[in-house]
C-alpha cells in the first residue's frame, strides 16, 4: 500500500488513452510521475479498436489500455491502482491526492477522469454487439445495414441524419418519449427518409450463434430488422475533483482547457474525454502528448532564466543533468536508450535520421 510520503512531480488521475499519454511524455522527459487509475471507463469497454494508426481492429480496448500501462512503467512512471476522492491544494502550491487508502503529493495534477454516457431506461439492447456509443468510431461498421438511432433530443435527430449518408435505413426510436428537438430540426427530420419510431421496444433479437443484433419488437407489436445502433442521450462529465479545486467549467459541462490542456487553476491540467472537443481515441492521445510537452516546459529546471542565474548563479556540472537517478538509471537501461541494445537495422536507421528539435 502507498503511503503519503509518496511525492511526484506528476499525478495523472485516469488511465484513459488521454492519461496514459500524458504520463509517458511526463516519465520519458524525467519527470517523476504517477498515474491513479480505478480501472474502467469508455476505452476498456471497446471490444475494437477503430481509427487508430497502427493499432489494428481486433485489438480490445483493454489490450489498448494494458500496453499503455506497461509502456509507461517500463521508462519509470509508477501505476496505482485506486479511486481518487479528493485533490485539495497545500499552503505550499502543491497537490495532495486522497485515494480510499493512500495519500500522494504532486507539483503538478492532471484530471483526465472522463465521462459517462447516459443510458436508456430500460437499457436496451444491452450488449455491446448492437449497442454503440460513438458515431465516428463505428458507423463504418454498418454501411449499407439498418440501424437505429435512439433519442428524443436534438443530437438524437442529427446523428439519425448524419448515418444517412452511410446507409438509406435509418430508424429513430423515441421509445414513447416527447421530442424535444427543434422546429427547426423537425422540418430537417420531415425531409429526410428518417422513419421516427414513437413505440418503446419490448424485446431484443440477437443471433444465438454471434450475439449480434438482429432486430427490435415494439410494444404495438411490430418487429424491425436492426444490425447495431447508437443510444444519444447526453454526457455525464466526472468533473467533481475540477470544480472541488475550482477549475473553470464550459456551459456544456466539461472542464474549459486552452490548447495544451491548462485549466483555469495553475497547476492543473485536464486532458480527454472531460474537455471538450471530439470523443476520440487519437484526439485524446494527441491531447495527452501537448499537455505532456507543457508539463516539461513548465517543470524542467533548464534553461535557467536570466533572473535566475542573477539570483543563483551559473548552472554548474554538479547540477546537471536535472532527471532524478531512479529516472537516470532507468533511461539508461532501456532498450529506447542511444547506449541500450539496439539491433543493427535499429542502429543503422536511427544513424541515417537527423536529429529533430520540436521545442
Amino acid at each position: 500500500m502507498s503511503s503519503v510520503d509518496d511525492e511526484y512531480e506528476i499525478a495523472v488521475v485516469g488511465g484513459g488513452p488521454a492519461g496514459l499519454t500524458t504520463a509517458l511524455y511526463g516519465a520519458r522527459l524525467g519527470h517523476e510521475t504517477a498515474l491513479i487509475d480505478r480501472g474502467g471507463g469508455r476505452a476498456a469497454m471497446m471490444a475494437d479498436t477503430h481509427n487508430v494508426i497502427g493499432v489494428t481492429e481486433e485489438v480490445s480496448g483493454n489490450e489498448l489500455l494494458e500496453t499503455g500501462r506497461e509502456q509507461v512503467e517500463s521508462y519509470g512512471g509508477t501505476f496505482e491502482r485506486g479511486f481518487v476522492t479528493d485533490v485539495t491544494e497545500t499552503e505550499e502550491g502543491r497537490f495532495r491526492l486522497t485515494t480510499n487508502d493512500a495519500e500522494f503529493l504532486a507539483d503538478r495534477v492532471v484530471l483526465a477522469t472522463g465521462f459517462s454516457d447516459e443510458r436508456p431506461d430500460p437499457p436496451l439492447p444491452r450488449n455491446a454487439r448492437g449497442l454503440h456509443w460513438c458515431l465516428h468510431c463505428d458507423a463504418y461498421m454498418f454501411v449499407d445495414e439498418p440501424v437505429y438511432v435512439m433519442g428524443h433530443g436534438e443530437v438524437a435527430a442529427h446523428v439519425a441524419m448524419i448515418m444517412l449518408n452511410l446507409t438509406d435505413d435509418v430508424d429513430l426510436l423515441t421509445r414513447g418519449a416527447e421530442p424535444t428537438w427543434s422546429e427547426e430540426t423537425a422540418a430537417q427530420l420531415e425531409s429526410h427518409p428518417v422513419d421516427i419510431v414513437h413505440e418503446d421496444v419490448a424485446g431484443v433479437e440477437n443471433d444465438p450463434d454471434s450475439g449480434w443484433l438482429e432486430a427490435m419488437e415494439f410494444e404495438d407489436g411490430s418487429r424491425r430488422e436492426y444490425r447495431g445502433g447508437f443510444p444519444m442521450y447526453g454526457s455525464d462529465y466526472n468533473t467533481a475533483l475540477a470544480e472541488g479545486l475550482g477549475c473553470d467549467l464550459t456551459e456544456g459541462g466539461e472542464i474549459d482547457v486552452d490548447d495544451h490542456g491548462r485549466t483555469s487553476v495553475d497547476g492543473v491540467y485536464a486532458v480527454g474525454d472531460v474537455t471538450p472537443g471530439h470523443n476520440q481515441v487519437p484526439v485524446a492521445l494527441g491531447q495527452g502528448a501537448k499537455a505532456g510537452i507543457a508539463l516539461h516546459k513548465d517543470l524542467r529546471e533548464f534553461p535557467r532564466s536570466t533572473e535566475e542565474i542573477a539570483r543563483d548563479g551559473p548552472v554548474s556540472e554538479e547540477d546537471v543533468p536535472a532527471i532524478s537517478p531512479e529516472l537516470l538509471a532507468t533511461a539508461v537501461a532501456h532498450e529506447g536508450h542511444a547506449g541500450g541494445p539496439r539491433t543493427e537495422a535499429g542502429a543503422d536507421s536511427e544513424a541515417e535520421r537527423p536529429a529533430a528539435d520540436d521545442d
